[in-house]
């Protein structure tokens, strides 16, 4: 774990006290710095493109789950949401041609379960993948892991951070169309649908800042401080995802030139928006926790940094960190 000058653990205390004492106005404008520097939005481009590609076989395993249940109301409260988050204006359609009635959708829906959820997998793993590489050039670090703990590593992180990543997915995105279709299947009340509507949001924010914390403190090629000093780098980025999907849905949503100069097109430009930002704000996220320990390391400008065979931070006279390394 990475330790201050004085060989204690970095944790949430220590993150407060460093933006107390720097200020806020300057950690902003310092770690917006560091996301240029390490080419923050080049690597989120690369990272959008890996999310929208596991998204979209996600969807397609969601629909065979749903051909597959035995239980009609769950196939159909399945079925509702994704049809609603699907993109573009006939995403309806084109899932309820996936989900053919009879035998022949057994079938169909074993082969959209397996091939999405392989498809699904892979892509993850490399978008996993992509966020080390993100976040070592944040970090300072100029190298990666070797290809196969570079990958092997990132899959063994996809299938520990499957079910909570499903979850916040679930809760803060697919909360609203899975409420409705639970209202419209099974009965929900006013007020279950109330309580639905309350509660999705803090145990998916909570979920989620604590799967990206857990993401930037083994992502990275680095020893990483506390779990608690991570959270608020994984609280930035959350926060912001939330804060640039509300602003996307509102621009797509009121704007008429959106749909009409993509036309069929919208709702895949919108996923792909959608990734960007989230992408975007994980990596400024990663910046503000690089930046919180170069502040606390008496640094405040961006330094490359070789982690070398240990992984060791260097150092300079005065046993401070040298980089960020």
């Amino acid at each position: 774990m990475t330790t201050d000058i004085d060989g204690d653990e970095l944790d949430a205390e220590d993150a407060w006290h460093t933006v107390r004492s720097h200020g806020l106005r300057a950690l902003t404008v310092e770690s917006f710095l560091r996301f240029r520097f390490g080419d923050g939005f080049s690597n989120s481009r690369a990272l959008a493109l890996q999310m929208a590609l596991s998204l979209l076989p996600f969807l397609l395993a969601l629909t065979g789950l749903a051909a597959d249940i035995d239980d009609g109301r769950i196939g159909e409260v399945i079925t509702a949401t994704v049809s609603t988050l699907a993109p573009g204006a006939g995403g309806g359609e084109v899932i309820g041609r996936a989900l053919p009635s009879g035998g022949t959708g057994d079938e169909a829906g074993e082969i959209a379960l397996g091939f999405g959820l392989a498809f699904a997998l892979i892509a993850m793993t490399t978008a996993t993948a992509q966020v080390e590489r993100g976040a070592n050039r944040i970090y300072g670090i100029r190298r990666d892991r070797p290809a196969l703990r570079k990958y092997g590593r990132a899959g063994v992180l996809t299938a520990a951070l499957a079910v909570p990543v499903g979850l916040g997915f679930l809760l803060l995105v697919a909360g609203g169309p899975l409420g409705e279709a639970m209202v419209q299947t099974y009965g929900w009340s006013t007020s279950q649908k109330r309580w639905w509507d309350v509660l999705r949001w803090p145990i998916g924010l909570v979920s989620t800042t604590l799967t990206v914390a857990v993401l930037l403190d083994h992502s990275p090629r680095r020893r990483q401080p506390a779990l608690s000093w991570l959270a608020l780098g994984a609280a930035v980025a959350v926060v912001l995802t939330m804060l640039s999907s509300g602003l996307l849905a509102l621009y797509v949503h009121y704007s008429g030139s959106f749909g009409s100069v993509y036309g069929p097109l919208a709702g895949v430009m919108a996923l792909l928006l959608w990734c960007y930002l989230s992408a975007a704000a994980l990596l400024a996220g990663t910046a503000v926790a690089a930046q919180l320990e170069g502040l606390r390391a008496g640094l405040t400008q961006p330094v490359i940094a070789d982690p070398g065979p240990t992984l060791e931070r260097q150092r300079i006279p005065g046993d401070r960190p040298a980089a960020l390394g």
